[in-house]
Protein backbone atom coordinates (compact mmCIF):
# COMPACT_ATOMS: atom_id res chain seq x y z
CA UNK A 1 0.00 0.00 0.00
CA UNK A 2 1.43 3.35 -1.04
CA UNK A 3 0.17 6.34 0.91
CA UNK A 4 0.27 9.42 -1.27
CA UNK A 5 -2.40 11.76 0.04
CA UNK A 6 -3.80 13.05 3.29
CA UNK A 7 -7.44 11.94 3.69
CA UNK A 8 -10.27 14.44 3.60
CA UNK A 9 -11.65 15.32 7.07
CA UNK A 10 -15.01 13.82 6.13
CA UNK A 11 -13.39 10.44 5.50
CA UNK A 12 -11.60 10.53 8.84
CA UNK A 13 -14.93 11.24 10.58
CA UNK A 14 -16.61 8.50 8.55
CA UNK A 15 -13.96 6.01 9.66
CA UNK A 16 -14.72 6.93 13.30
CA UNK A 17 -18.43 6.41 12.60
CA UNK A 18 -17.72 2.98 11.12
CA UNK A 19 -15.72 1.95 14.20
CA UNK A 20 -18.55 3.30 16.37
CA UNK A 21 -21.10 1.23 14.46
CA UNK A 22 -19.01 -1.91 14.95
CA UNK A 23 -18.54 -1.04 18.63
CA UNK A 24 -22.31 -0.58 19.02
CA UNK A 25 -22.82 -4.12 17.75
CA UNK A 26 -20.20 -5.40 20.19
CA UNK A 27 -21.86 -3.61 23.11
CA UNK A 28 -25.23 -5.04 22.07
CA UNK A 29 -23.71 -8.50 22.21
CA UNK A 30 -22.07 -7.89 25.58
CA UNK A 31 -25.05 -6.39 27.42
CA UNK A 32 -27.95 -7.88 25.47
CA UNK A 33 -29.32 -11.33 24.89
CA UNK A 34 -27.26 -11.81 21.73
CA UNK A 35 -23.70 -13.07 21.72
CA UNK A 36 -20.81 -10.79 20.79
CA UNK A 37 -20.22 -12.84 17.64
CA UNK A 38 -23.89 -12.90 16.69
CA UNK A 39 -24.40 -9.20 17.29
CA UNK A 40 -21.25 -8.29 15.35
CA UNK A 41 -22.07 -10.39 12.29
CA UNK A 42 -25.84 -9.93 12.12
CA UNK A 43 -26.46 -6.61 13.89
CA UNK A 44 -27.57 -3.70 11.75
CA UNK A 45 -24.79 -1.41 12.95
CA UNK A 46 -22.05 -3.76 11.71
CA UNK A 47 -23.85 -4.50 8.46
CA UNK A 48 -24.24 -0.78 7.80
CA UNK A 49 -20.55 -0.31 8.70
CA UNK A 50 -19.41 -2.89 6.15
CA UNK A 51 -21.64 -1.38 3.48
CA UNK A 52 -20.11 2.05 4.19
CA UNK A 53 -16.63 0.47 3.94
CA UNK A 54 -17.40 -0.79 0.45
CA UNK A 55 -19.15 2.41 -0.70
CA UNK A 56 -16.26 4.69 0.35
CA UNK A 57 -13.34 2.31 -0.18
CA UNK A 58 -12.37 4.02 -3.42
CA UNK A 59 -12.35 7.43 -1.71
CA UNK A 60 -9.72 6.37 0.85
CA UNK A 61 -7.45 4.65 -1.68
CA UNK A 62 -3.96 6.12 -1.49
CA UNK A 63 -4.43 7.49 2.05
CA UNK A 64 -3.53 5.98 5.39
CA UNK A 65 -7.26 5.43 5.99
CA UNK A 66 -7.15 2.71 3.34
CA UNK A 67 -5.55 0.41 5.92
CA UNK A 68 -8.44 1.05 8.34
CA UNK A 69 -11.03 0.19 5.72
CA UNK A 70 -9.17 -3.00 4.88
CA UNK A 71 -8.84 -3.78 8.62
CA UNK A 72 -12.58 -3.30 9.18
CA UNK A 73 -13.66 -5.28 6.13
CA UNK A 74 -11.29 -8.15 6.93
CA UNK A 75 -12.44 -8.21 10.56
CA UNK A 76 -16.02 -8.78 9.43
CA UNK A 77 -15.35 -11.36 6.71
CA UNK A 78 -12.70 -13.38 8.56
CA UNK A 79 -14.97 -13.47 11.60
CA UNK A 80 -17.80 -14.74 9.41
CA UNK A 81 -15.47 -17.40 7.98
CA UNK A 82 -14.52 -18.64 11.47
CA UNK A 83 -18.16 -18.77 12.55
CA UNK A 84 -19.10 -20.65 9.37
CA UNK A 85 -16.32 -23.18 10.01
CA UNK A 86 -17.57 -23.68 13.57
CA UNK A 87 -21.09 -24.17 12.23
CA UNK A 88 -19.84 -26.67 9.65
CA UNK A 89 -18.03 -28.56 12.38
CA UNK A 90 -21.24 -28.78 14.42
CA UNK A 91 -23.19 -30.02 11.38
CA UNK A 92 -20.55 -32.60 10.40
CA UNK A 93 -20.47 -33.99 13.93
CA UNK A 94 -24.28 -34.22 13.96
CA UNK A 95 -24.52 -31.67 16.74
CA UNK A 96 -22.02 -33.30 19.09
CA UNK A 97 -19.45 -30.66 18.15
CA UNK A 98 -21.67 -28.06 19.81
CA UNK A 99 -20.16 -29.17 23.10
CA UNK A 100 -16.79 -27.72 22.07
CA UNK A 101 -17.66 -25.30 19.23
CA UNK A 102 -18.43 -22.55 21.75
CA UNK A 103 -14.70 -22.39 22.68
CA UNK A 104 -13.48 -21.01 19.33
CA UNK A 105 -16.55 -18.77 19.18
CA UNK A 106 -15.47 -17.16 22.47
CA UNK A 107 -12.08 -16.48 20.92
CA UNK A 108 -13.72 -15.00 17.81
CA UNK A 109 -15.74 -12.67 20.05
CA UNK A 110 -12.59 -11.57 21.90
CA UNK A 111 -10.84 -11.15 18.53
CA UNK A 112 -13.66 -8.85 17.34
CA UNK A 113 -13.30 -6.71 20.46
CA UNK A 114 -9.51 -6.57 20.03
CA UNK A 115 -9.68 -5.66 16.33
CA UNK A 116 -12.21 -2.85 16.79
CA UNK A 117 -10.44 -1.43 19.86
CA UNK A 118 -6.95 -1.60 18.32
CA UNK A 119 -8.03 -0.15 14.99
CA UNK A 120 -9.99 2.67 16.59
CA UNK A 121 -7.12 3.58 18.92
CA UNK A 122 -4.74 3.75 15.97
CA UNK A 123 -7.23 5.95 14.12
CA UNK A 124 -7.40 8.31 17.11
CA UNK A 125 -3.59 8.59 16.86
CA UNK A 126 -3.84 9.32 13.09
CA UNK A 127 -1.94 6.12 12.32
CA UNK A 128 -2.63 3.34 9.84
CA UNK A 129 -4.38 0.26 11.23
CA UNK A 130 -1.24 -1.81 10.71
CA UNK A 131 2.35 -1.30 9.61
Amino acid sequence: MVVTAEPRPFLRKLTHVIYALHAASLVTGIVGVATVVGAFLTGWPSIIAVILNYVYRGDVRGTWLQSHFRWQIRTFWFGLLWVALCGLFVVLTLGIGLLIAWIPLVFVGLWFIYRIARGWLRLVDDRPAYH
